[in-house]
């Protein structure tokens, strides 16, 4: 499983979904492209995904990132490729960073841009989706360099306490999660039924 688990998966050549401000496709363009500069806006998701004790899964981004590595983010972030459904996109994903399947919920989608250095942005429409998971985590070393579970407030703790630690778009979502979708991560920060 390891050999098979711990391959490249994603290449700045594979090419994305370009869309407009409210998220209709308008074309596609390679992923280096659309984080150049200032970047081009492209649909992007971002995973919560929980354990059955209600603990976050957190991970490092690896070292070889193009844009904030070693910073710690949520469970799992990317991009549906031209011709892919979110909902393949997104199981695709999960499977090749962390080895899990997850049941996910969508909860909404922003806009936003955040530049790294002279390196390039990010300049993504977000769809936020959480979910839980009871599989063994196994991440992929070219993906992700170290996961952590953490209950909510502790997330929130370290958030407050070394908010630079973290990636820009995590640390947006999980404020907006908070603060407009409690209820929601209240059912997943609590541990699972039966």
């Amino acid at each position: 499983m390891a050999d098979g688990l711990h391959r490249i998966v994603s290449s700045e050549e594979e090419q994305l979904i370009l869309v407009d401000e409210q998220d209709r496709e308008i074309g596609g363009l390679d992923k280096a492209a659309c984080h150049d500069g200032s970047g081009v806006l492209h649909r992007a998701f971002s995973l919560f995904v929980f354990d059955a004790a209600g603990r976050l899964l957190l991970q490092r981004r690896a070292a070889g990132k193009r844009l904030w590595p070693l910073y710690w983010s949520n469970s799992c972030c990317s991009h549906p490729r031209v011709g892919e459904t979110m909902e393949q996109a997104t199981a695709r994903r999960l499977h090749e960073e962390l080895n899990v399947h997850a049941a996910l919920e969508f909860v909404y989608k922003f806009a936003y841009t955040a530049r790294y250095d002279a390196t390039g942005s990010e300049n993504e429409l977000c769809w936020v989706f959480l979910g839980r998971t009871c599989e063994p985590i196994v991440p992929n070393r070219h993906e992700v360099d170290a996961v952590r579970l953490l209950p909510g407030s502790r997330v929130q703790a370290e958030l407050d306490g070394d908010p630079g630690a973290f990636t820009p778009w995590f640390r947006l979502e999980w404020q907006r999660l908070s603060d407009d979708y409690p209820d929601v991560l209240d059912r997943y920060t609590a541990p699972a039924p039966g």
